[in-house]
């Protein structure tokens, strides 16, 4: 049975594609086939490079990924949707599509926080994970947080709402941590699954970044636990 992996956030900014890919590429060097699905991307043109699918392939090797729906402006999918006044699938829409790619495991990528609005009727990546649990499936839901002030109020947040729908967090993950931590990374890394109850998975290294996302030398950046 395929087991489904969504990855929400407590913002935008946190680390969520980076840390989908060392999923990725976790569950990949375990021997399992590993799908990764964005529902929808927003900040780029069709056929624009550039993606975060684009850089979930880059950063762990894996090519079986999607991308369900896109739109041009980089706001939240509903904002974006009504800016352009252009229809967009529903989150309904969007689970029966998720649902139907075969794989050990599926990745999905939410699109900001837990509560943005992925459709113009309100749905959200919450509302998927349930969709993708009602029909019998396996759900997971990993929460990427920030590493400094403010991720506390902001994780527990995320956490709570996500609680209120039903769905308990399988695990934190810190989405880029820096080179030299301060006391209050330092701290909030031992205080994140106190304050949530909610265990932290791992923490990854801020990876640094080329013009345009790129890496000069063409090799693969590694993601790297710190």
């Amino acid at each position: 049975m395929t087991r489904y992996v969504v990855v929400t956030g407590t913002g935008t900014g946190v680390g969520k594609t980076v840390a989908t890919a060392a999923l990725a590429t976790s569950y990949s060097a375990h021997g399992l086939d590993v799908a990764v699905v964005k529902p929808v991307q927003t900040g780029l043109l069709g056929g624009e490079p550039g993606s975060d699918m684009d850089e979930v392939m880059v950063l762990s090797g894996v090519t079986d990924v999607h991308e369900l729906a896109r739109l041009e402006d980089p706001l939240a999918p509903d904002s974006a949707a009504r800016l352009r006044d252009v229809e967009t699938p529903t989150v309904a829409e969007l689970t029966r599509r998720v649902a139907e790619i075969e794989s050990d495991v599926v990745l999905v990528e939410g699109a900001g926080g837990v509560l943005v609005r992925l459709d113009c009727e309100g749905g959200t990546i919450a509302d998927l994970a349930l969709g993708l649990r009602d029909t019998g499936a396996e759900v997971d839901v990993i929460v990427v947080t920030a590493a400094g002030l403010g991720t506390l109020n902001h994780t527990e947040l995320t956490v709570e709402a996500l609680r209120h729908r039903g769905l308990e967090p399988a695990g934190l993950i810190i989405g880029s941590w820096p080179a030299d931590p301060g006391l209050a990374e330092r701290r909030n890394r031992e205080d994140l699954p106190r304050v949530t109850g909610v265990p932290l998975l791992t923490a990854l290294a801020e990876l640094a970044r080329g013009p345009g996302h790129g890496h000069a030398d063409g090799q693969r950046p590694r993601i790297r636990e710190v």
